[in-house]
Protein backbone atom coordinates (compact mmCIF):
# COMPACT_ATOMS: atom_id res chain seq x y z
CA UNK A 1 0.00 0.00 0.00
CA UNK A 2 1.28 3.40 -1.41
CA UNK A 3 0.50 6.46 -0.11
CA UNK A 4 -0.22 9.56 -2.06
CA UNK A 5 2.12 12.65 -0.86
CA UNK A 6 -0.99 15.05 -1.54
CA UNK A 7 -2.97 13.28 0.73
CA UNK A 8 -0.62 13.26 3.67
CA UNK A 9 0.05 17.06 3.35
CA UNK A 10 -1.79 17.56 6.69
CA UNK A 11 0.33 14.87 8.08
CA UNK A 12 3.94 16.28 7.20
CA UNK A 13 2.44 19.06 8.62
CA UNK A 14 1.95 17.34 12.05
CA UNK A 15 4.81 15.81 11.86
CA UNK A 16 6.70 19.05 11.30
CA UNK A 17 4.98 20.53 14.27
CA UNK A 18 5.87 17.42 16.47
CA UNK A 19 9.65 17.91 15.43
CA UNK A 20 9.86 21.33 16.47
CA UNK A 21 8.35 20.56 19.82
CA UNK A 22 10.34 17.68 20.46
CA UNK A 23 13.33 20.06 19.76
CA UNK A 24 11.76 22.13 22.45
CA UNK A 25 11.87 18.82 25.10
CA UNK A 26 15.39 18.53 24.25
CA UNK A 27 16.23 22.26 24.65
CA UNK A 28 14.42 22.12 28.00
CA UNK A 29 16.28 18.58 29.35
CA UNK A 30 19.86 20.69 28.10
CA UNK A 31 18.59 23.57 30.40
CA UNK A 32 17.55 21.69 33.35
CA UNK A 33 14.55 22.73 33.07
CA UNK A 34 11.08 22.17 35.18
CA UNK A 35 9.93 18.58 34.99
CA UNK A 36 6.42 18.69 35.06
CA UNK A 37 6.37 21.02 32.00
CA UNK A 38 9.09 18.72 30.47
CA UNK A 39 6.88 15.72 30.93
CA UNK A 40 3.53 17.58 29.98
CA UNK A 41 5.75 18.94 26.54
CA UNK A 42 7.00 15.12 26.36
CA UNK A 43 3.17 13.74 26.50
CA UNK A 44 1.73 16.60 23.73
CA UNK A 45 5.30 15.30 21.19
CA UNK A 46 3.75 12.13 21.72
CA UNK A 47 0.23 12.36 20.99
CA UNK A 48 0.95 14.29 17.60
CA UNK A 49 3.09 11.83 16.61
CA UNK A 50 0.29 8.91 17.50
CA UNK A 51 -2.08 11.47 15.82
CA UNK A 52 -0.07 11.23 12.38
CA UNK A 53 0.18 7.62 12.94
CA UNK A 54 -3.87 7.13 12.68
CA UNK A 55 -3.79 9.71 10.18
CA UNK A 56 -1.82 7.63 7.67
CA UNK A 57 -3.87 4.29 8.86
CA UNK A 58 -6.99 5.71 8.21
CA UNK A 59 -5.97 6.85 4.63
CA UNK A 60 -4.78 3.98 3.96
CA UNK A 61 -7.77 1.98 5.12
CA UNK A 62 -9.94 4.67 3.07
CA UNK A 63 -7.75 3.66 -0.24
CA UNK A 64 -7.76 -0.21 0.49
CA UNK A 65 -11.49 -0.17 1.15
CA UNK A 66 -12.37 2.06 -1.98
CA UNK A 67 -9.93 0.09 -4.11
CA UNK A 68 -11.22 -3.64 -5.72
CA UNK A 69 -7.73 -4.64 -5.18
CA UNK A 70 -7.64 -8.42 -3.99
CA UNK A 71 -3.77 -8.44 -2.62
CA UNK A 72 -5.05 -5.85 0.17
CA UNK A 73 -3.56 -7.20 3.56
CA UNK A 74 -6.43 -6.84 5.95
CA UNK A 75 -3.84 -8.47 8.64
CA UNK A 76 -0.59 -6.06 7.78
CA UNK A 77 -3.51 -3.01 8.12
CA UNK A 78 -4.56 -4.48 11.60
CA UNK A 79 -0.86 -5.42 12.76
CA UNK A 80 -0.38 -1.21 11.66
CA UNK A 81 -3.30 0.08 13.43
CA UNK A 82 -2.36 -2.34 16.89
CA UNK A 83 1.25 -1.26 16.71
CA UNK A 84 -0.26 2.34 17.85
CA UNK A 85 -2.17 0.93 20.30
Amino acid sequence: MELEATELKAVANRLKRAQGQLAGVVRMVEEGGDCQQVVNQLAAVSKALDRAGFAIISTGLQQCLTSEDPEVDVKALEKMFLSLA
